[in-house]
C-alpha cells in the first residue's frame, strides 16, 4: 500500500446526511402554504417537493450558474446571489420559512447570515455537520490529523468548508444572534433524533429550527 493510501486512511472523512434524510425533516416542519426561501438551493428540488407537497411559495437564492439552470429546468424561481453579500435585498419577515443546508460553514460570515435569516424570516431551518463528532477527536487525538468531506475531490487545502463547528458552539452563535433554538434534531447513523443522548460526541450533523428571542425569553429575572 502506497503511502499517500495510509495518510488517506488516517484522515477521518465527514459523511454527509443525505438529501433525502434532511429534506424529508425539513418538509415536515414546514407548513402548508407557507412562504420558503431556500438558501444554497442547489438543483431545486427541495423546493420543487415544497410546493408539490406543501404548496408553498417558493424561492432559490444560488450562485452556481449551473444550478440555476437546473432549477429553471424544473420551474423552480430563483435569483443569483452571493450569500457572503447578505440579504440586504430581501425585505423583513417576507418569509415564514428560510433554508440554510449544509453551507453555513461555508459562508465567510456565518454570524451574519443566521442574522439575516432570522431578519427575512419568521423561522430558520439550518443544516449544520458537527465537527464535534467522537470519530474526529480520536482521528485528531491518535493521528493529529484534520477531518475533510467525505468527496473525494476535497482535501483540507481546497475543502469550502471554512468553520469547523461542534453542535454546542452553534447553540453559542444562536445565543449571539439573539434566536431560540425551537427544535434540536441530532443526525446519528442515518436518523434525525430528537434529545439524543449525547449527541455532540454521537452526531455527524444536525438540523436545527430557530426563531428569534421572544421579549419573554430575552427577559432577565430578578
Amino acid at each position: 500500500m502506497s503511502t499517500n493510501k495510509v495518510k488517506e486512511k488516517r484522515r477521518y472523512k465527514m459523511p454527509n446526511p443525505s438529501a433525502a434524510l434532511t429534506d424529508r425533516v425539513i418538509m415536515e416542519h414546514i407548513g402548508e402554504g407557507s412562504r420558503v426561501l431556500d438558501l444554497g438551493c442547489g438543483d431545486g428540488q427541495l423546493l420543487s417537493e415544497l410546493r408539490r407537497v406543501k404548496s408553498a411559495d417558493i424561492l432559490g437564492v444560488e450562485m452556481s450558474r449551473r444550478a440555476m439552470l437546473q432549477c429553471m429546468a424544473i420551474g423552480v424561481p430563483v435569483v443569483q446571489a452571493d450569500l457572503d453579500l447578505g440579504l440586504e435585498g430581501f425585505p423583513s419577515q417576507s418569509f415564514d420559512f428560510a433554508v440554510l443546508s449544509q453551507t453555513l460553514q461555508q459562508v465567510r460570515h456565518p454570524r451574519v447570515i443566521l442574522e439575516e435569516m432570522l431578519r427575512v424570516a419568521n423561522r430558520a431551518l439550518v443544516v449544520v455537520p458537527n465537527f464535534g463528532h467522537w470519530r474526529v477527536r480520536w482521528s485528531q487525538l491518535v493521528w493529529g490529523r484534520a477531518p475533510v468531506s467525505s468527496s473525494e475531490r476535497y482535501q483540507w487545502y481546497n475543502t469550502p468548508n471554512l468553520h469547523l463547528m461542534s453542535m454546542p458552539d452553534f447553540r453559542d452563535l444562536v445565543e449571539v444572534v439573539e434566536g431560540r433554538i425551537v427544535k434540536e434534531l441530532a443526525i446519528i447513523r442515518g436518523r434525525a433524533v430528537e434529545n439524543a443522548w449525547a449527541a455532540n460526541i454521537r452526531a455527524d450533523s444536525a438540523v436545527y429550527i430557530l426563531e428569534h428571542k421572544s421579549p419573554t425569553d430575552a427577559a432577565v429575572l430578578p
